[in-house]
């Protein structure tokens, strides 16, 4: 039988945690038995945790399928990056494999959640229609789109937030989920020698194909009030304070940049 530990050690230790609390681990592992994987039993737990998507609102069904589209994308994009050769160095690949692993636990637990309501993964173009050509042949290209999908994703789950209210555990997860990828999107800006948190609107020192990722960040109204002046900080520190959340139609126009027509 496999062993629970090393299950709970394959997959996001937050969801994990998350689940596991409601037993549902352990019952799935049990039931799965020699046949017990870590994808398997994430899916099976997480069923037994949230229902099937049948029982689920037809509002929180649609967001977890905008989620799991975003999450699929992810997915599949380190999946290809780890299996080019040469691509990610030796410094950076484990870090790149465990994000890779978070992925695809995500993706897991909302099929999971969704269970026959749950969309298929599109085929996907990570060249972006040709913006990013060399993407799995040239490191500093994968960075940068890597990059933008980990910040498209963290804007992606805080926007949808407030259409999950009417499930405390599936936004408890979200939630879970979003401050996740808000740690990806730290570590691949580190790596990239960038600030680990967006300023103002800006790109950086990204390819213009990416500017939508970061329309709107700079927002200096908060709660209705206008920080512009606030403590006298700089316009940079108070935009960078308060990360802005996309709209569904504005992270479907980006991830519609990676997804290949039918």
């Amino acid at each position: 039988m496999t062993n629970q530990s090393t299950i709970l050690y394959d997959i996001d230790p937050e969801l994990s945690g998350r689940i596991s609390r409601k037993g549902a681990f352990k019952s799935a592992a049990l039931k799965l038995g020699v046949l017990a994987t870590a994808p398997l039993v994430v899916a099976a737990a997480s069923t037994a945790a949230f229902g099937q998507g049948a029982q689920l609102p037809g509002k929180i069904r649609d967001v977890l399928n905008f989620a799991l589209t975003l999450e699929y994308l992810e997915d599949e994009f380190y999946r290809t990056a780890l299996s080019s050769d040469k691509l990610i160095p030796s410094e950076t690949r484990a870090t790149f494999e465990t994000i890779g692993k978070h992925e695809a636990a995500h993706v897991e637990v909302l099929k999971g959640a969704l269970g026959s309501h749950a969309v298929k993964k599109p085929t996907f173009d990570f060249t972006a229609k040709g913006a990013f050509r060399d993407v799995f042949s040239n490191y500093k290209t994968f960075l940068a789109v890597s990059q933008a999908l980990e910040d498209t994703g963290v804007r992606a789950y805080k926007g949808q937030a407030g259409n999950l209210k009417a499930s405390d555990e599936i936004l408890t997860v979200a939630l879970q989920i979003h401050s996740v990828e808000a740690r990806h999107a730290a570590e691949v800006r580190l790596i990239r020698g960038q600030p680990a948190w967006i300023v103002s609107n800006s790109r950086g020192d990204l390819p213009e194909a990416t500017q939508a990722v970061y329309d709107g960040e700079a927002d200096f109204t908060q709660g209705g009030a206008d920080i512009k002046d606030l403590a006298g900080l700089p316009a940079d520190a108070l935009s960078g304070a308060f990360d802005e959340p996309l709209s569904k139609g504005k992270v479907l126009a980006i991830a519609k940049l990676f997804i290949k027509a039918a």
